[in-house]
């Protein structure tokens, strides 16, 4: 049941005018091969300016080798999983498989279903892999994170000097850099909102391109029974539907590396002069103003070792989706997640404030509680309930799956579980 004047139920409705305003009929959307694509200047830095591409062949050499070896790993060992997910009121399979590796302790929630990271290497964690090339796996991501981190850094300190105080998108003038990224360099786009931000701290630029975690992404297409077919600008087959990526801190960058295995032979190949649209053979990522069907989309076609940045409030403004090519694909997507509830550390503090209202009698160490009060109870019971839901049935149900990689979350979850017991008693009570 969706409630009325809910966020979902306006994201529905806008969905449905969207769709009836449409017709019969396409939404325009470009693609680099196409002549109007260079003469949309003024498009690009009003409506897509804080996209950012950064081809593979400037990225270094021996970062390729370690992070496709780990992906390659990784699969080998079983890591990847398809999500059980809740869409509607609805459960199904995400038809991308995914595993979730970053900071020791950390979970990310998407669609009602939460992930708990596998964790990579960090300083003052002792943390015992399955096996040595899980380690030699997550190490590479967090040097692929650690690179991805310095250069969202610099993208947003290059934004802020073509910024000005106070002012809208009315006098854009071109510059060299405008479709550097459709000759192999990154590309810098000018700001797409009406109202700019201002000028950033170096330490809000760390904050918000501090990745704490990435979520794997893994899909063979030509495995999947089905896919469905995007709906606004027949874009063709998607292996992930037009959204927002949620629970991140605001305003942070998103960066995605980018592998599709190259398999196959080059017949494959659809000859891009011969079609209209993109070349359903690659692999792109779709982009388009949220809710609005008088500016074009764009297709971005990703080739093996690109990276692309969604930065500043792209994520926000902006939605985006991953059509599929023909070729097998991995992804590593790093983010600044909003972990504020999503942390051991977080659900340990609740637990010990819910377990400052039991106490045990001197002479017979019964338990019984210290105060019956409805505020206190209500407290307890709130607590005892994110515990066993949020978290126990979570893991157990999901987060269980990857023991394989590493034992490391055994100890802390047999502790929350300890902690759900006194709580269950307190509960009862």
């Amino acid at each position: 049941v969706v409630k009325e004047g809910s966020p979902k139920e306006k994201k529905i409705k806008q969905k449905r005018k969207l769709l009836e305003e449409l017709g019969e009929t396409w939404l325009p959307y470009l693609t680099p091969k196409d002549a109007e694509f260079h003469q949309h200047s003024f498009l690009w830095k009003t409506k897509y300016s804080k996209l950012l591409l950064k081809k593979a062949d400037n990225i270094p050499k021996e970062l390729h080798h370690v992070v496709q070896e780990a992906f390659v790993t990784l699969q080998k060992h079983d890591c990847f999983f398809q999500d059980l997910v809740r869409i509607k009121g609805k459960d199904f399979f995400t038809p991308v498989s995914r595993i979730l590796i970053g900071n020791p302790g950390y979970t990310y929630k998407y669609l009602n279903t939460r992930l708990f990271t596998v964790p990579w290497p960090m300083d003052d964690f002792e943390i015992k892999y399955c096996h040595p090339e899980l380690f030699t796996a997550c190490k590479a991501l967090i040097k692929l994170n650690d690179y991805l981190n310095i250069e969202a850094v610099q993208a947003l300190q290059e934004q802020n000097l073509f910024e000005t105080k106070e002012t809208d998108d009315t006098a854009v003038t071109d510059r060299e850099q405008d479709f550097a990224f459709i000759k192999g360099k990154g590309s810098l786009l000018e700001d797409q909102s009406t109202l700019h931000t201002p000028r950033n701290s170096c330490t809000s630029l760390k904050y918000r391109t501090s990745y704490n975690l990435t979520l794997l992404n893994y899909m063979d297409p030509l495995q999947m029974p089905y896919l469905k077919q995007e709906p606004y600008f027949g874009m063709g087959n998607m292996a992930v539907s037009w959204h927002h990526d949620e629970n991140l801190v605001e305003r942070s960058t998103v960066a995605v590396y980018n592998y599709s295995c190259e398999v196959g032979s080059a017949s494959d190949k659809v000859n891009e002069q011969d079609m209209e649209g993109r070349d359903p053979a690659d692999w792109h990522v779709g982009l388009k103003v949220a809710w609005d069907i008088k500016t074009p989309g764009l297709a971005i076609p990703l080739h093996p070792g690109d990276c692309y940045f969604m930065l500043d409030d792209l994520n926000m403004t902006h939605q985006h989706c991953v059509l599929a090519g023909l070729q097998p694909r991995f992804s590593s997507t790093h983010r600044v997640a909003e972990c504020s509830t999503g942390t051991l550390e977080y659900i340990f503090g609740q637990c010990e404030v819910a377990l400052q209202n039991l106490q045990a009698d001197s002479d017979s160490a019964a338990l019984s509680l210290k105060s019956l009060e409805v505020q206190v109870v209500k407290e307890v019971e709130g607590i005892h309930n994110e515990v066993e839901f949020e978290w126990l049935r979570q893991f157990w149900f999901q987060g269980k799956r990857y023991m394989k990689c590493t034992g490391w979350w055994s100890e802390p979850m047999a502790k929350l579980e300890e902690f759900w017991k006194k709580m269950e008693f307190m509960v009862s009570i």
